[in-house]
């Protein structure tokens, strides 16, 4: 099957410029999606969408399947008439290049309460969209806007820790939360009802220029989510709802105890014999939201980790087989062709090399990786050939200068040992005027099919610009550009590599051979 060269930038919404202390789904999105337009790209990749929970973290949402209310953009809600001008003409002083997430939700959850009262005060007739929004929804929204309520009741503690009948879904408690809280329900689900609306405009607008958005799907859950309280029973739980075992990975190169990341595991037995029923659902859903898919931990569905809550680390563990080949065959039937990117980094074994290129899932390359010999060692041990490097690539892969778990390319650059950035350069052809550039060239000049690079990297920005540093909490996921970063110097550079390495939409039957 020939594959149209293309490429596109990675930028989450929350990094977007504006006034009230995060990016949302307002005007500037829409300047951004210009911006993607002007320069040639045709793909904008986002992180999970979902509404964050520990660390403020979008792989750690309180829903596989809601939006973020963080990102309603309040300027829209005044358009609406459920907020004045007055409700946002004074906003906090907010740091312009970080959010600070809790300045962020005690100044924007009290407007969206609001302006969602408003809404339900407002005549019947204009609810109408959001009384289809319930009914298309209501496989997971009841679910979610109660979960949602009764957390914020119990301060916002982990469900597990709530009082046990509710904790536990007893129907006795769960007719009285459902009476006891309604108003608070309804808000809730009138929020999500906001963000839909909101990102569904803006999607169209993308599409509609020709811009396809790239989705997020973490392979795991968070212990925390509305998921794993109304499904139970797909998850390892104790009698508590305690997780009882938790995904990682074993012990490698960068780490002797491994990674135990505590996400509760599926049970895929039961998951089978439903006919994989949720997670049909919830690809679907995500496919209603953006365009091409990419799975994070894709390895997982091959073989995954498997370790006891009880354990400290991940080193007393054991791979087990995942849902493979079913799982994937369960949801094409059900959806048809996936536009799924397989993130197959780390210890790659032939069952996930398979299960990848069985349904044509596009891999990953990172450019960084080619130079980073300790990423090598950790991927392929004593490795015979450097599957990084350009020269290396075939055509079904997405090239990336980095990921959202990178340095960005001058912050690695700059920090990494002098013989790597020597090899870098060598190889690029380069000195260290601009290595960020000269990682682009790389990527977009590859073979790869699709090329793909995080905004900071084409802003020519440092460490201090990088978005996540694993197995850390604290400041990440909090950057954010500046509204008068994207230049038009920067828009036709961008524009004039992209068209140089015949990725630009406006030439015609241009093919990566097969």
């Amino acid at each position: 099957m020939e594959q149209l060269r293309a490429s596109g930038l990675l930028l989450h919404p929350t990094s977007l410029p504006g006034s009230f202390g995060i990016g949302d789904l307002g005007h500037k999105a829409f300047e951004w999606v210009d911006f993607l337009v002007d320069s040639g790209q045709t793909l904008w990749q986002v992180l999970p969408l979902g509404p964050t929970g520990f660390a403020d973290s979008p792989y750690a949402c309180l829903s596989a399947f809601a939006g973020n209310p963080l990102l309603i953009s309040l300027e829209k809600l005044v358009e609406m008439d459920v907020l004045s001008a007055t409700d946002i003409a004074a906003p906090p002083d907010f740091p312009a290049e970080r959010v600070d997430y809790g300045a962020v939700i005690d100044f924007k959850m009290p407007l969206l309460q609001k302006a969602a009262q408003a809404f339900l005060h407002a005549p019947a007739a204009q609810q109408a969209m959001y009384y289809r929004f319930c009914i298309d929804n209501e496989s997971w929204l009841p679910d979610f806007a109660l979960f949602m309520a009764v957390k914020d009741h119990f301060a916002k503690v982990i469900w597990y820790e709530w009082e046990a009948d509710i904790a536990l879904r007893k129907p006795q408690a769960l007719a009285y939360w459902k009476q006891h809280l309604a108003q608070e329900i309804a808000i809730q689900q009138v929020l999500q009802f906001f963000f839909f609306q909101q990102w569904q405009d803006l999607k169209t607008y993308a599409n509609e220029h020709g811009i396809q958005i790239v989705g997020d799907v973490p392979i795991f859950v968070a212990a925390d989510s509305a998921d794993v309280w109304a499904n139970p029973d797909l998850f390892y739980l104790d009698s508590q709802g305690r997780p009882a075992l938790v995904s990682g990975v074993p012990p490698d190169y960068f780490s002797e105890t491994g990674q135990r990341w505590g996400n509760p595991l599926y049970r895929w037995d039961v998951m089978a014999e439903r006919g994989y029923a949720w997670w049909i659902a919830r690809i679907g859903a995500v496919l209603h939201m953006v365009d091409i898919i990419r799975i994070d931990h894709f390895r997982g569905f091959a073989a995954y980790w498997e370790i006891p809550a009880s354990e400290p680390t991940a080193i007393k563990g054991r791979w087990l087989p995942g849902p493979g080949d079913a799982l994937f065959e369960a949801i094409e039937q059900a959806l048809g062709r996936l536009p799924i990117w397989a993130e197959d980094l780390g210890v790659i074994t032939p069952d996930v090399i398979h299960l990848r290129e069985k349904f044509g899932f596009p891999g990953m390359k990172i450019l960084q990786f080619a130079f980073d010999q300790e990423a090598l060692h950790a991927s392929f041990g004593e490795y015979t050939y450097n599957p990084f490097l350009p020269h290396n690539y075939t055509s079904n892969f997405v090239v990336y200068t980095g990921t959202h778990d990178n340095d960005t390319a001058l912050g690695w650059f700059t920090n990494c040992a002098p013989a790597e950035r020597t090899r870098a350069m060598a190889y690029l052809g380069c000195d260290a005027h601009e290595f960020n550039w000269s990682l682009i060239r790389a990527a977009m000049a590859s073979v790869a099919g699709i090329a793909i690079f995080p905004l900071q990297d084409v802003l020519g920005l440092g460490n201090e610009a990088r978005m996540n540093l694993p197995g850390t909490t604290g400041s990440n996921w909090t950057w954010r550009y500046l509204g008068c970063s994207l230049t038009t110097e920067i828009c036709q550079r961008l524009d004039k590599i992209t068209a140089l390495y015949e990725r630009h939409p406006e030439i015609e039957n241009v093919h990566a051979p097969s």
